[in-house]
């Protein structure tokens, strides 16, 4: 496993991924990424299944420190209490008394966030999170975060794949000391057939989503949560720490770009 430090973060560079995953399908789906080896488990309020990762991770053998365990508040509950009861809820569902990472799930023009960040001041000084960040936020609107912000923002995650270019906000993460999280990180396997991705994979005996990810990985500051419900598949996206891509086989996957956005805000 390989992990992104940022000041006392240190977050594993591939996650599990569990939007639409719900009841015992999440359930299972967690518990054998644990056995597999994740360290890194992603979840939102907004997703209803907290409750299912949180048996799982009580049930499994992986000490809670050693998982680093995001959630995310939704943009209706970003008032200051409703942060704080947003994250109560959270934290009862998981079965923890903290997580290591809250995200604002999406950005809410309607609510102050000075408002939203002072709770999350309020969570951090109750040692309920650990750090910070901001999910689907551009970078103007992370900037702005930044300037309203009690505590530094260590994350923010974004749609981010070969067919979608997020140079503005990376390159600013990048010089801002910022992990940056891509979902959707295969693209919901919509172009695994695509013959530049076929032939590179030929090349180092792996799979299309293997190359995605490794190409994500293999950026600056930049960690990958693909979702995965059968352990056949976590183990693929997992296995993908013993090779790397050349740099012009990098600068190749770039060119794929095409302002392919999966997910509308």
């Amino acid at each position: 496993m390989e992990f992104i430090e940022i000041f006392e973060m240190k977050m594993p560079v591939i996650g599990l991924g569990t939007w639409n995953l719900r009841g015992k399908e999440c359930f299972e789906a967690t518990i054998s990424a644990l056995e597999i080896g994740y360290r890194h488990i992603d979840t939102a309020e907004m997703y209803e299944n907290e409750s299912e990762i949180g048996e799982a991770i009580a049930q499994s053998l992986v000490p809670r420190n050693e998982i680093f365990l995001t959630t995310k508040v939704w943009s209706t509950h970003l008032q200051y209490q409703d942060v704080i009861l947003s994250l109560e809820n959270s934290l009862k569902k998981l079965k923890t008394d903290y997580v290591d990472l809250l995200l604002i799930h999406w950005p809410n023009p309607n609510i102050s966030l000075s408002e939203t960040f002072k709770a999350m001041n309020y969570l951090k000084n109750k040692e309920m999170l650990r750090f910070i960040g901001l999910s689907n936020f551009n970078k103007d609107l992370l900037m702005k975060a930044q300037k309203i912000s009690f505590l530094p923002i260590m994350n923010v995650q974004v749609e981010y794949h070969p067919f979608l270019d997020q140079k503005s906000i990376l390159s600013y993460c990048q010089k801002n000391n910022i992990s940056l999280t891509a979902y959707c990180p295969i693209a919901r396997g919509r172009d695994l057939n695509n013959p530049t991705l076929e032939k590179i994979a030929s090349k180092y005996e792996k799979t299309v989503p293997q190359i995605m990810l490794r190409w994500l990985i293999q950026q600056k500051k930049v960690v990958a949560i693909p979702k995965a419900k059968s352990a056949e598949h976590q183990k693929l996206n997992f296995d993908i720490f013993d090779f790397q891509l050349s740099s012009d086989d990098m600068y190749t996957i770039f060119q794929l770009n095409r302002g392919q956005r999966l997910v509308k805000g």
